[in-house]
C-alpha cells in the first residue's frame, strides 16, 4: 500500500514543555507516555498505546474499568473529563489514598 506510514503506536512529536521519561505528553489531541526525556521543541517518542503507571490524585479512589483523564495543569490522572484529555481505562484499582494508577493508554482521539 503506497499511503501506508506506520502503526501508530509510538509517535515522534515536538516536545511542548521539557520532558521527563514516563511522563505523559499532550500534544492537541494526542496524548501517550514519553519514551525519554526531551528538551521544550525538541523531538520526543511518545506511546499511544499499552498499560502504563501513571501518577494520579492520591485522594481519589479509582476503579478497574474507570475512564480516566489528564490534568495538563497539575500533571495527575484523574475522573474529571471538564478541562481535561481523555487518558485511558484503569487495568486495576487504585486506593484513596494512593499515588498512581494503571492505565491502559486510549491510543485514540
Amino acid at each position: 500500500m503506497k499511503n501506508y506510514i506506520q502503526p501508530g503506536n509510538t509517535l515522534t512529536l515536538t516536545a511542548p514543555a521539557e520532558i521527563t521519561s514516563g511522563a505523559v505528553v499532550a500534544v492537541g489531541s494526542i496524548i501517550g507516555v514519553a519514551n525519554g526525556d526531551a528538551a521544550n521543541g525538541a523531538p520526543v517518542d511518545v506511546d499511544t498505546v499499552g498499560v502504563f503507571r501513571l501518577p494520579k490524585v492520591s485522594a481519589l479512589a479509582i476503579a478497574a474499568g474507570d475512564v480516566v483523564y489528564y490534568d495538563p495543569a497539575t500533571g495527575l490522572v484523574n475522573k474529571t473529563a471538564s478541562g481535561n484529555t481523555k487518558l485511558g481505562v484503569a487495568t486495576e484499582a487504585a486506593a484513596n489514598p494512593s499515588a498512581d494508577v494503571a492505565v491502559r493508554l486510549n491510543g485514540s482521539f
